[in-house]
């Protein structure tokens, strides 16, 4: 094998898409901490009993072991920040009130989320902690929307969950670890044969209940549906009037639901929205509300969020024209130097042809060049 062939989903980020997902990166930063969020660095590693806490065990699987050569102790290569950031909150700031918080920096994963996928997606995130009220679902989802719209993509459409449901429908239902996972499985799947048989075994008002919200999935409709079929159960009607009273808020965007929608199903706790965009292979944004994240840090705070891979995002955005730029010649001529100062000073780029050579640049238009004209250094159109 060739020594600069990478591993399999893993690929080097040239001159254009890197600069164009670093403007992405620092616009959606700028636009958190317009909504008072705070950016915090976790590292790329950490001890592994730390990173799969609570929460984070269901990321086993996509995580890099390695053993800590000081230590002996086995680290992990985070595959998701959030359980890093509920680890800040509750341990290094510990603040008593709302917290809100930013990032933005590389995860890896061992097997790609989904075909054709980058094992090392570039994941920012926002999540905001210490209140319980919708408020708090409605502004990381608000923030996300606001986000898309800064890159110029406003044909979107937010599909809209609640974790409670099934649980809700569950209770008091006596089924082991794997018959569970085979539930949320299929239900996922919208696999509605697979539901029956799997709850053959189970009262008939519960058996029912499952088999009906595999097939709902839709527009606001499948809420009134919802509230016919899940009467019985107060818990689920809640949740459909939660997720009623969040699309009522949201303006201007599409809004479906799906009730049966499990992804996640074992970290989050309550509202769950997707966003989706034209061009995006999957969801583009997944967020919602996980209070259970900081439960293993001794501190069990309300929390919500979302996150998103700017890699993928790179590729639906409009693309960017090139940035304009100057072209100079490379010499140490009187007032060369002074003159190439001066341009880049004003926040010009300026790029310097080296004697004998053209440069070679994907990133810019060089539409002009620095020209001496009666020993005068003179910007002129090309």
């Amino acid at each position: 094998m060739s020594a600069w062939v990478l591993p399999d989903h893993i690929a080097d980020v040239l001159p254009s898409e890197a600069r164009h997902i670093e403007e992405l990166r620092r616009l959606y930063l700028d636009t958190a901490r317009g909504y008072g969020y705070e950016l915090v660095m976790p590292p790329m590693l950490e001890y592994l009993d730390s990173l799969l806490s609570g929460t984070g065990r269901s990321l086993n699987l996509k995580t890099f072991k390695l053993v800590d050569q000081l230590s002996g102790r086995t680290l992990g290569l985070r595959a998701d920040t959030t359980p890093q950031v509920a680890r800040i909150d509750a341990h290094l700031l510990n603040r008593a009130g709302v917290t809100r918080l930013c990032y933005c920096g590389p995860v890896l994963h061992t097997l790609s989320d989904k075909p054709f996928a980058t094992r090392e997606p570039l994941q920012f995130g926002a999540e905001i902690y210490g209140h319980a009220g919708p408020e708090a679902d409605l502004e990381v989802l608000q923030l996300a929307l606001d986000s898309l719209q800064a890159v110029s993509l406003t044909d979107v459409s937010v599909d809209l969950s609640d974790a409670r449901i099934v649980p809700a429908l569950l209770h008091g239902v006596n089924l082991s670890a794997d018959e569970r996972d085979a539930l949320h499985h299929a239900l996922a799947a919208k696999d509605a044969s697979g539901v029956r048989d799997l709850t053959r075994n189970l009262p008939a008002k519960v058996r029912d209940a499952l088999v009906t919200l595999v097939q709902l999935y839709g527009d606001a409709s499948v809420l009134q549906q919802a509230e016919k079929a899940f009467a019985a159960w107060p818990e689920v009607i809640a949740a459909v009037q939660a997720l009623r009273h969040m699309a009522s808020a949201l303006h201007n965007v599409r809004v479906t639901f799906d009730l049966a929608d499990l992804r996640g199903y074992g970290y989050y706790s309550g509202l769950r929205f997707a966003i989706y965009v034209p061009g995006a292979n999957d969801a583009l944004v997944r967020g919602g509300r996980y209070d259970e994240v900081g439960a293993v840090f001794g501190r069990k705070r309300p929390a919500a969020g979302f996150s998103l891979d700017l890699k993928e995002l790179v590729g639906v955005v409009p693309e960017v024209s090139l940035k304009a730029a100057i072209r100079a010649p490379w010499g140490s001529a009187k007032g060369l130097r002074e003159a190439i100062a001066v341009l880049r000073a004003r926040g010009e780029n300026v790029v310097c042809v080296m004697p004998g050579h053209e440069s070679e640049v994907d990133e810019f238009d060089c539409d002009r060049e620095l020209v001496d004209v009666s020993g005068q250094w003179v910007v002129k159109a090309l």
